[in-house]
């Protein structure tokens, strides 16, 4: 590794322990920002993951806001932790992508250490410890909150979990959704999910959750035709991760339009 020496005191597998103990200046501080107003700090805020038939599908909404403020139109909110795992943000923008980050060269790490690939039992865990880690900050109002998913090639069967502030993780059955709109895309998805959803069933109800959730909650971003913004989609099977095109995207959402129009014609 770059022929220098990477332990000091620490001779386990797990990389955030490793910074934590011999390399800690390497580590985000969030120290001292106790007086930050909340409404400057960019926050994520639509996620929802759900089971189909083959796996497992994560998607959130593209906008980051600061209070009324616009932060970004187009920020990622999913991220593919390693090749069978994803995991989701919401809250606070800058702690939630630093997370995202860090689980994924800790599971390659271990990787890399063991020999074999965790569990995804353990790759849940992981994630629940350094979030259990940012207490401190999140006591200050960096929250970080979200959602994991994954294949678990052990079982041959795709899971989920959602996490409180303190760590806490709790096994979802079927599906989840957190963020500012979060009630509003668990409700879509609580009325049209069913058990073995084919792919481009899940797609069209993740499109469609955050299409609802943005319909009623001012801090998720819906679908921008004119400038081109999409919902991202990834999914999950025994094959990998994949992440859904945008023009697969516009098509789906094309023809919720179109249905809606027919509908509201009809009536």
């Amino acid at each position: 590794m770059g022929g220098g020496v990477l332990f000091k005191t620490y001779q386990g597998s797990s990389f955030s322990e490793l910074l934590r103990i011999d390399y800690g200046y390497l580590l985000p501080d969030f120290s001292g920002l106790e007086n930050v107003p909340q409404t400057s700090v960019p926050h994520g805020t639509t996620i929802v993951a759900f089971k189909h038939a083959d796996g497992v599908i994560v998607a959130g909404d593209r906008l980051a806001t600061e209070g009324h403020r616009v932060a970004s139109r187009k920020i990622d909110k999913v991220f593919a932790t390693d090749a069978y795992s994803l995991m989701a943000i919401s809250g606070a923008a800058g702690p939630c992508v630093e997370m995202a980050k860090l689980l994924s060269v800790e599971l390659e790490h271990y990787e890399k250490i063991e020999g074999e690939t965790l569990e995804l039992d353990g790759k849940a865990n992981k994630l629940s410890q350094m979030v259990r880690q940012n207490l401190p900050a999140a006591m200050q109002g960096l929250v970080v909150v979200p959602l994991f998913a994954g294949y678990d090639l052990r079982r041959r069967e795709g899971r989920l979990w959602k996490f409180d502030i303190t760590g806490q993780r709790y096994e979802e059955s079927d599906y989840e959704a957190t963020g500012s709109g979060g009630l509003y895309a668990r409700e879509s998805v609580k009325k049209n999910w069913k058990p073995g959803l084919s792919r481009e069933e899940g797609i069209k109800l993740a499109v469609q959750a955050l299409t609802d959730a943005a319909d009623e909650d001012r801090a998720t971003g819906g679908i921008d035709l004119a400038r081109g913004i999409y919902s991202l989609v990834k999914i999950t099977t025994e094959r990998g991760t994949e992440e859904v095109s945008d023009s697969e995207i516009e098509s789906i959402y094309r023809g919720m339009i179109a249905e809606s129009g027919s509908a509201s014609g009809a009536s």
